[in-house]
């Protein structure tokens, strides 16, 4: 089973060049993503979800842990404003520090989750979720971000933010495609109340 789960995870991550345009190496394994029962949405390395599917943060997000170890969990978007423009890249959508084992409400949130929000006409940007293992607690310096406000978010870098902490190689990752859909302008405008 591991096997296959890492096969999926370099599959994903190498088919929709988060290796090497994020990352250096793929994940050690993948980390199941599941939204909610309502919109059935869950990510599957590089599958499609609607802006919509994905607006409310992940009901679970798991992974293979260790005991009494902390982790981080970050998600980006590389590709904004598009893959084929992306001078903001990679914009911030959600960091979490502290977590003791999968447990986010017990983590320390500093940027609040953001769903997909590709403007319209750029087509599918990759929204990538990764984990990693902390060597220790770590109080970062970065400031933390609401969800109603673009601070902090934009040209967010995870090769210098992992480096800084001494994060080493994510030990899990997903990722989901997605594009514009109606839901796309109340997120824009929620974003410019901050």
């Amino acid at each position: 089973i591991r096997k296959r789960n890492l096969a999926r995870v370099t599959a994903g991550f190498k088919e929709h060049k988060v290796v090497p345009d994020v990352l250096d190496s793929v994940p050690l394994s993948s980390a199941g993503v599941f939204y909610s029962s309502a919109t059935k949405a869950f990510m599957s390395q590089g599958n499609e979800l609607t802006p919509t599917q994905v607006k409310d943060s992940p009901q679970l997000v798991v992974w293979g842990t260790e005991p009494n170890a902390l982790y981080t969990l970050l998600m980006i978007d590389p590709d904004a404003p598009s893959r084929t423009d992306p001078k903001f890249g990679e914009a911030l959508h959600w960091l979490v520090v502290n977590i003791p084992g999968t447990d986010l409400a017990k983590g320390e949130t500093f940027a609040e989750y953001v769903g997909a929000g590709a403007p319209k006409g750029t087509g599918l940007h990759r929204y990538v979720l990764l984990v990693y293992k902390q060597p220790d607690r770590i109080t970062p310096d970065e400031k933390h971000v609401t969800n109603t406000s673009r601070e902090g978010r934009r040209s967010f870098s995870i090769r210098a933010f992992a480096g800084k902490y001494q994060l080493g190689q994510p030990v899990a990752g997903n990722l989901y495609l997605a594009q514009y859909d109606d839901y796309v302008p109340t997120l824009q405008e929620q974003l410019s109340r901050g």
